[in-house]
């Protein structure tokens, strides 16, 4: 038997038909970058914008990078992708016209895909259904991580702390947008507008009073149906941490805590500042907070990883308001890999190198077990 055919094989998943496609891309890239390959066989599964399979070799996977201030995008020009369940597992093909070609065991997939479609539980559920072991957060956290409102309820259940909060349907704003506005007066300027179920900050609006708010609703419309509305929290500080599960079975790790400081007027982390790097932002890894308060963050961090039942890995994103009271804003499934990241930078500072941490996402996922856990 090759040495190929006894390395574990990676399918390594990225792009998909969500606003996050391009992120995705990025994120593949950079841990493509970081896998050990003389420990992995590596092959790239890219989905398009349009919702094609495609098998991608890793050296075209590592080159997909920012490039004249534009992020990458997926073509349509590479060989279908076809996942099927095998007696023991899944196994990858590529499909020539009406047969499948070079069929070959998956072990792992390392699925990387950002927002709606992938990071909420649906290809989670594509792989349990295919008998595929895979990274990270199964069917129920991802979905309840990535719907915001879902998530607040049951970190609130948990007695994990979270800020106020109005959400609107799109049954409400449909049927009576004046009561879903009046719902919001419970709410206190300023305000923070979001997709319910979206990531990267994309259609998210900083509102500071009322005439602003329908044309908020509005943009974050165009990324989800459904609306959060979050009361914000002057004057605080927005810190993050990074959450890891034990490689023995044990509880998760938390990593040290970062901060975001903006130098911008709005003091908004939006989708430029976190991956075209030009922006006007710091990221401090460690954040300079008191001991304290740091490990009041991991305890919530940790916390929020296990209210929602997370598996393998995730980041944490607190406010640390003016009066020292710290509060969940939300938990990240499947954070970001970018250079730009602070997930792999909160780790690197906690001892945990890139190629390191994502060897050990690996692991995790190669001793998951298949069918219920």
């Amino acid at each position: 038997m090759s040495d190929v055919l006894t390395r574990p094989r990676v399918a390594v998943v990225f792009g998909g038909v969500s606003s996050e496609h391009n992120v995705s891309c990025l994120t593949a890239a950079g841990v493509l970058g970081a896998i050990d390959r003389d420990a992995y066989d590596v092959i790239g599964v890219g989905i398009t914008k349009s919702g094609r399979w495609l098998v991608m070799q890793p050296e075209a996977v590592a080159a997909l990078q920012v490039s004249d201030h534009r992020l990458p995008e997926l073509t349509e020009t590479a060989e279908d992708a076809v996942l099927v369940r095998g007696a023991a597992g899944s196994e990858l093909a590529v499909r020539d016209r009406s047969a499948l070609a070079k069929v070959g065991p998956v072990d792992v997939a390392f699925s990387l895909l950002h927002g709606p479609f992938g990071e909420d539980g649906t290809i989670q559920g594509l792989f349990e259904m295919m008998n595929t072991r895979y990274v990270g957060a199964g069917v129920l956290a991802s979905a309840v991580g990535m719907d915001k409102h879902y998530m607040k309820l049951v970190l609130a259940g948990s007695a994990v702390p979270v800020g106020p909060y109005v959400v609107i349907t799109p049954q409400q704003w449909q049927s009576d947008p004046i009561a879903a506005l009046d719902a919001v007066a419970a709410l206190s300027y300023p305000l923070y507008v979001k997709p319910a179920r979206g990531g990267s900050s994309l259609g998210i609006s900083k509102v500071d009073e009322k005439s602003q708010l329908t044309a908020a609703i509005e943009e974050a419309r165009r990324f989800d149906p459904k609306i959060i509305i979050e009361q914000a929290f002057v004057d605080a500080r927005e810190l993050e941490c990074g959450v890891l599960a034990d490689i023995d079975g044990g509880r998760p790790h938390a990593s040290k805590v970062s901060e975001i400081r903006m130098h911008t007027a709005s003091g908004f982390y939006d989708f430029e500042a976190k991956y075209l790097p030009e922006e006007q932002v710091d990221l401090d890894v460690p954040a300079d907070i008191e001991p304290a308060v740091a490990a009041e963050i991991q305890r919530l961090a940790i916390e929020t990883f296990e209210a929602i039942g997370c598996e393998g890995l995730a980041r944490v994103d607190v406010f640390l308001t003016a009066e020292g009271k710290v509060v969940v804003n939300e938990i990240n499934t499947m954070p970001g890999f970018t250079e730009h990241s602070m997930f792999p930078r909160m780790w690197a500072a906690s001892g945990v190198s890139y190629p390191e941490l994502v060897d050990r996402l690996i692991r995790l996922g190669l001793e998951r077990p298949l069918g219920l856990r």
